[in-house]
């Protein structure tokens, strides 16, 4: 009787937990309606307000609620660096709006293209004669890059501001790999092709250092430019001439260093700073906190602008993050979600299409699948351009093949055309610990791809043969799409990266300009007059609960706004935390099953808000090397 009473009562909390989590779940739903879209009645007249909270991004990641949940953690907050623009455009000629407020807070940066483009965004509000502030307690490359274009620029007098420039130190496992007696076969075509050399040496080679050093100096001249133009008083060569010296002629106040070099305008903390923007754009009637001013948020404001749908819609498919196969992101670049969403439109009555890329590359095969997905626009004679975000490089350069007119932005990073492919095996290791492998083989492929016995002379020239035969398609599609002999291309070509202003020179590009200037080509080419065209977003869909998860599983304590980095120790600590991601992410490049990639692993790391952990593709195997992989762990 008492063995029944226990499972009575087992059953019963089972209902009882059923029951919480249903309810559970009702009220979260019933608050994500309720609160999915900001009111626009929230804006008044005063300052408006953006929360630089994160990074700056092409396109949001999606939050998956259930992990968030679980993990009690959400990943970094992510802005899209459209509508920061689009908000500073509007307010530029907004009599509501007396004063625009980026708080740098919790900024952790974003791409030289998106910085460069809401800095000009930046610059419009100030020419309409609205003054824009910023406020932080670090400014490193990428928030001076934004604060350069402020009319006050305030820092905390316990914070730093710093200019690194550009560059660093990637990890090479070579050494690792030869004690642990791994084999790393490395299967590429392109001289320059730099992504494989982690796991095949110990330092850079003489080829990748040339051509990283020209595409760092070309963004480090163009970042330079940029902010000194914007920034006059800024002593750029002072700060990284000698950065020491320079620091200590203030006796190690790092903040009054950044006061005397011309990089910030004013030290003050969080009120004294909102005291200013009172007396530019009001007191804020409903609190009497220090520092509070009448201000709107980014969100409401631009909910209030609302959507424009006048005249032809112009479509716009963003493929921004890795490529990878199957239906991963947003975020990241899934093949078939991207294919499925350009063969959706098909049936839109589209006047144009723009492909937006931000993408560093990745799956061959997924790159493939999108470019075909393009070309069924061509095939039905509907105009189509390529806008080049930060990134258009490999992967990212082969669905660039079908555009009609490519735009890129002196700072683009593009070019890398060349393939490779990585595929551990563990004879030499099985060998250490007595581990053999022997058997019958009636055929030279025979029990290939064999992980622990090691390929065969056949598998690894079948291997070699099939990158050979992908790098000559690479090579074809530039060529049609670029007019280019394939001799020409293969000269550019080799895994070489490119900065926009070469790109443009050696024909990979047609003109510089961003989405903007790729949605009027777009609208003209479609005889679209000026003002009769609107962009649509292919697939944009709002994250309604993604301000509702964040709030559920960030504690208290976490939710108070704490600055990034206030010195140089917190900075530091903060690459510490960050070595542990890229060790792993290296780690998951070597393992992982990918099959054959054009991605480039020599252009500069871009920011990750999923904390480096690569999106979740499709299981399914892609490519010949991804069903050789397969195959061996099945």
């Amino acid at each position: 009787m008492s063995f029944v009473g226990k499972v009575w009562k087992i059953l019963v909390g089972i209902k009882d937990g059923l029951v919480l989590l249903f309810m559970l779940l009702f009220f979260v739903g019933l608050f994500a309606i309720l609160s999915a879209r900001p009111n626009p009645g929230q804006v008044r007249d005063g300052a408006l307000q953006i929360d630089l909270a994160g990074i700056v991004v092409e396109e949001k990641s999606a939050l998956d609620p259930l992990t968030a949940l679980l993990a009690r953690e959400a990943p970094v907050e992510e802005t899209r660096a459209r509508d920061v623009i689009r908000a500073l455009d509007a307010a530029a000629t907004d009599a509501r709006i007396k004063a625009v407020v980026l708080d740098m807070t919790t900024f952790i940066g974003g791409g030289q293209v998106h910085l460069k483009d809401i800095g000009e965004a930046m610059d419009r509000v100030r020419k309409a004669k609205k003054p824009v502030l910023t406020f932080g307690f670090a400014y490193a490359d990428d928030q001076m890059l934004l604060a350069a274009h402020a009319s006050e620029v305030w820092l905390d007098p316990q914070g730093m501001a710093v200019i690194a420039g550009p560059g660093g130190s990637n990890l090479y496992y070579a050494g690792l790999l030869e004690k642990l007696s791994v084999t790393a076969r490395v299967y590429r075509v392109g001289a320059f092709k730099a992504g494989v050399e982690p796991y095949t040496r110990t330092s850079m080679s003489d080829e990748a250092r040339a051509n990283i050093g020209g595409l760092y100096g070309a963004l480090w001249e163009e970042y330079k430019a940029n902010v000194s133009r914007a920034r006059p008083k800024l002593q750029l060569a002072k700060i990284t001439g000698d950065p020491a010296a320079w620091i200590a002629s203030s006796g190690g106040d790092m903040a009054k260093a950044a006061l005397d070099a011309g990089m910030v305008d004013k030290l003050g903390d969080k009120a004294a700073f909102g005291a200013r923007v009172a007396q530019l754009a009001g007191e804020d009637p409903w609190s009497k906190l220090p520092g509070a001013y009448a201000s709107s948020d980014l969100s409401a404001y631009l909910a209030d602008l609302g959507d424009v749908r006048k005249g032809k819609a112009i479509g716009v498919v963003t493929i921004a993050g890795e490529i990878v196969d199957g239906e991963a992101g947003p975020g990241t670049a899934g093949g078939t979600r991207i294919a499925n969403l350009l063969d959706e439109a098909l049936d839109d009555d589209l006047a144009a299409l723009v492909v937006r890329i931000d993408s560093p590359g990745g799956s061959v095969t997924a790159s493939e699948e999108i470019r075909r997905a393009i070309q069924r626009f061509r095939a039905r004679k509907i105009p189509v351009a390529v806008s080049m975000g930060n990134l258009a490089a490999s992967g990212g350069y082969w669905v660039s093949t079908p555009g009609e007119r490519i735009f890129a932005e002196p700072e683009t990073i593009t070019g890398s055309i060349g393939v490779y492919a990585v595929v551990p095996t563990f004879e030499n290791a099985a060998a250490r610990l007595g581990v053999t492998a022997d058997g019958h083989r009636t055929t030279e492929l025979s029990g290939q791809p064999d992980i622990i016995g090691g390929f065969s002379p056949a598998m690894d020239s079948l291997l070699q043969t099939s990158i050979g035969g992908t790098y000559q398609d690479f090579l074809k599609l530039v060529s049609g799409a670029r007019k280019l002999p394939v001799s020409r291309v293969d000269q550019i070509a080799q895994g070489q990266v490119w900065d926009g202003g070469t790109a443009r020179q050696i024909g990979l590009v047609d003109e510089f300009g961003g989405l903007a200037e790729a949605l009027e080509w777009a609208a003209a080419k479609a005889g679209a007059k000026k003002g009769e065209w609107h962009a649509v977003y292919l697939g944009e869909k709002e994250a309604n609960y993604d301000s509702l998860i964040r709030q559920l599983v960030t504690s208290e304590s976490a939710k108070a706004r704490t600055p990034v980095a206030g010195d140089i120790f917190a900075l530091t600590a903060m690459r510490s935390q960050a070595l542990g991601t890229r060790i792993a992410r290296d780690a998951e490049r070597l393992l992982g099953t990918r099959g054959v990639q054009a991605y480039c692993l020599t252009c500069p790391a871009p920011l990750d808000a999923a904390g480096g952990k690569p999106a979740a593709a499709t299981q399914r195997p892609e490519g010949m090397l991804a069903l050789l992989a397969w195959l061996a762990g099945s």
